[in-house]
């Protein structure tokens, strides 16, 4: 007997079978329960979600020998040939290899003719989509008026390439991605059917390489058993599908976290000498910060995190020690990363460089600054609150001259007198109490500003390095009244809203006042006369290759 592959199968013969589309189920059920059913539907959806076998159910449901029913026999004549695919009442066309005006003329003849056996003639054309508009147009006068006894359902990936004249028509149902658990529950059946030893793990590793496909799943089961035998490890499936163990991302992670960057770059080596792809392994590592952070903001909701309970209690644990602006941080660096693996053909040189600096910041550096103290912050002393206690002028030496109480703006004009705990005034050489000065009587250009500008991020950065990396993207732009405002390229709103929170913003005004010796207050805009800067991963891999006059040599 001919091997039958699971995705055949196991295909779902009717509406309680089909997997993750109980939305879709119940619409259909409905429409069939109300005799309400339309002349056209138009199933739209990832592949391999099940609008193909719906159709085939919705057929069998129309045409069983009880029908119209919600509950297909599945044992008659007509169950039984629509389920092999050789009923002549339900015709599925290919929309790709039949898609000119010719095909379609010759669908508007037999569409005259009645069913030889069921109820209904319906015609299931796949990938509708890729009909030509002539063809488009040809179906349109058929589409709306039909025979009673005739019914289309459209198929597509596609739906926006489907002109508006066809989709109005239509009564259109979407189907969505399964979620990896709908798929790890359909998979355990069958390996329990089919008396397979695998484990949950391997299970779920094939339920997120599918991405949403049960029937992608399926297929890569059945190659697994076909690898592997009838006992399946977690082992064969990182083998067989260069996949990224769960645990890894969690490893690297914790480097990162630890400031341990030859422990992230051996571990980053590691995957790539067992042969892995390290663009599949950067784009695990982006979701697992989005994981990190979903599950640090809603306590690892099983509802928004589609992994097992046991992983979303790790995702919780690890997200504990990293700040959400961390990760907001460490997202951003990643994505820059793959940006610039595009451009230089190689993910690899900036993906070293991007987990060494991950892992090369001091530790702490995404967590609120401490409060800084300041001579610039210091309450002016605005009197002299002591003076020293006089009795009688004859007490006084005649070279000082008791004045009234002096204006007095900055701390350093004030010594403190340890013996009798008093504040005294240095004179100046002729025995006069020194004129008062303020930081606004220094004068402050934006060259000024520019000159210090590296310093202030490299300042920044030890304090915070999350407000270093956001502010290295402005450049400043305009300095009025000491207000000094920063630019930043339109698409970068998402650093102007972080530096804008108020602690950030109170940062980077005192490390300014500090290297400028002015008080300086700043705010920040977006403008189309900025363009964006270039990374310093970018900058120090341009360096390295002019350098020893080397080039990036495309992997793989």
């Amino acid at each position: 007997m001919a091997y039958t592959v699971f995705a055949l199968k196991w295909r779902p013969q009717n509406f309680d079978e089909l997997v993750g589309q109980s939305h879709i189920s119940i619409t259909l059920k409905n429409t069939l329960e109300k005799n309400r059913l339309a002349n056209a539907y138009l199933f739209a959806g990832p592949r391999g979600v099940g609008k193909t076998s719906t159709a085939r159910i919705l057929a069998k449901a129309l045409n069983c020998k009880e029908g119209p029913t919600v509950n297909p026999c599945g044992k008659c004549s007509s169950c039984v040939e629509i389920s092999k695919g050789t009923s002549l009442d339900v015709i599925e066309i290919d929309g790709a290899s039949n898609r000119q005006i010719d095909d379609i003329r010759i669908l508007r003849e037999n569409v005259k003719f009645s069913p030889t056996l069921g109820k209904f003639k319906v015609y299931i054309i796949d990938e509708v989509h890729m009909l030509t508009n002539e063809a488009f147009n040809a179906l349109l006068k058929t589409l709306e008026e039909p025979p009673l006894f005739v019914k289309f359902i459209f198929a597509t990936t596609h739906p926006h390439k489907i002109p508006s004249t066809i989709l109005s028509r239509c009564q259109r149902l979407d189907f969505r991605r399964i979620l990896a658990m709908e798929i790890v529950s359909q998979l355990n059946k069958i390996v329990t059917a089919e008396k397979i030893a695998v484990d949950k793990e391997v299970l779920y590793a094939i339920a997120k390489s599918s991405d949403g496909s049960l029937r992608d799943a399926e297929s890569i089961l059945d190659q697994l058993v076909s690898f592997s035998g009838e006992k399946v490890s977690l082992g064969d499936v990182v083998s067989v599908l260069g996949l990224i163990e769960q645990d890894i991302l969690f490893e690297i992670t914790d480097k990162i976290i630890e400031k341990n960057a030859p422990g992230a770059l051996g571990l980053l080596n590691k995957i790539i000498d067992e042969g892995k792809d390290i663009s599949i392994f950067l784009s695990n590592f982006i979701e697992h910060l989005r994981n990190l952070m979903v599950a640090k903001i809603t306590k690892a909701d099983p509802n928004l995190i589609d992994l097992p309970q046991e992983t979303c209690k790790r995702l919780l644990q690890q997200s504990q020690l990293l700040s959400l602006e961390e990760i907001f941080t460490f997202f951003n660096i990643l994505v820059n990363a793959s940006e610039m693996g595009k451009r230089l053909e190689s993910l690899r040189i900036p993906l070293e460089i991007t987990l060494a600096r991950l892992a090369h910041e001091k530790k702490g550096a995404g967590e609120s600054p401490l409060p800084v103290k300041s001579p610039l912050e210091a309450k002016p002393v605005t009197e002299v609150k002591h003076v020293p206690e006089v009795k009688h002028f004859s007490d006084v030496k005649p070279s000082v001259q008791i004045k009234p109480p002096v204006a007095i703006t900055h701390p350093s004009e004030i010594k403190h007198n340890p013996i009798k705990g008093q504040i005294l005034i240095p004179l100046t050489e002729n025995n006069e109490l020194p004129k008062a000065h303020s930081a606004q009587d220094v004068s402050v250009t934006l060259e000024d500003v520019k000159k210090v500008w590296q310093n202030a991020i490299d300042s920044i950065g030890k304090v915070k390095m999350s407000v270093a990396s956001y502010f290295n993207e402005g450049s400043p732009s305009r300095l009025h009244n000491n207000a000094l405002t920063v630019s930043f390229p339109l698409n970068y709103s998402l650093h102007k809203e972080s530096l804008e929170k108020k602690e950030n913003k109170v940062l980077i005004e005192k490390t300014l006042s500090e290297l400028l010796n002015n008080r300086l207050t700043i705010n920040f805009i977006l403008s189309q006369d900025v363009a964006g800067k270039e990374s310093q991963q970018e900058s120090l891999i341009k360096n390295v290759l002019e350098t020893f006059n080397g080039r990036v040599i495309k992997e793989g």
